[in-house]
């Protein structure tokens, strides 16, 4: 089986059809992250079947959560996980996506440019800072980073304008909901919904937290305090 072969038959598992436009600009994609992966370390994953898994379907598991034409943040890109897949997929979606990491950033525009995407950017910024710039201005936020539930909500909550959401891409949960309740709270949010996925040996969770009311102009924090003193 060929890569467009796999790619076309594990995306008709999770009932999500590909055009052939999507299928070149999935795979040119990953070819881009392949070569940059050389000399910048953005990702561990490289073999195309694990790349189209655990890259590819599980940044879209929430494709159909997002509203027609909804404006999106994603923190912490990264490679550009979820949002350029989503942006393939959705080009209806309006994406920023921001990265504390210059060259990392320098990357993904490279990429959106090669990709012919348009509706999409990155920004070289903290999340602390675009919620200076762009407090409570996004319909949907997304974070795909490996952090707490607290802290990720610190984060992400003060982005998202009142009737937003904030996806949250979450491996195993154990207690992290319950211990991250008076955050989201705190923050005006509150549990929509946990989506669970099975994805070939390995669990995924989407939690979706909806913007309730504002968020206290005091969040979110500085001096990198959501990580080191999460709310509880």
């Amino acid at each position: 089986m060929d890569n467009k072969e796999y790619l076309i038959q594990q995306f008709n598992k999770y009932n999500i059809q590909l055009s052939n436009e999507q299928i070149n600009k999935l795979i040119k994609y990953y070819e881009l992250v392949v070569e940059t992966n050389k000399s910048m370390n953005l990702t561990a994953i490289t073999e195309w079947n694990d790349f189209v898994i655990k890259h590819f379907i599980d940044s879209c598991l929430p494709l159909n959560l997002f509203n027609e034409n909804s404006t999106v943040v994603d923190i912490g890109s990264g490679a550009g996980f979820p949002g350029i897949p989503l942006k393939i997929l959705r080009p209806d979606l309006k994406i920023t996506l921001v990265d504390s990491l210059e060259k990392r950033v320098k990357f993904l525009n490279k990429a959106i440019f090669e990709l012919g995407l348009n509706g999409i950017c990155a920004v070289h910024k903290r999340a602390e800072e675009m919620a200076i710039v762009s407090r409570e201005t996004f319909d949907v936020v997304t974070a795909r980073a490996v952090a707490p539930m607290n802290t990720l909500a610190e984060y992400c909550l003060p982005l998202c304008k009142v009737g937003g959401k904030f996806i949250a891409y979450k491996g195993t949960l154990e207690n992290e909901i319950d211990e991250s309740k008076v955050a989201i709270e705190l923050l005006g949010g509150k549990l929509n919904e946990i989506y669970n996925f099975n994805l070939e040996e390995y669990t995924r969770n989407i939690v979706v937290i909806d913007k309730v009311k504002s968020t206290p102009i005091k969040y979110p924090r500085g001096q990198n305090k959501p990580r080191t003193s999460p709310l509880k």
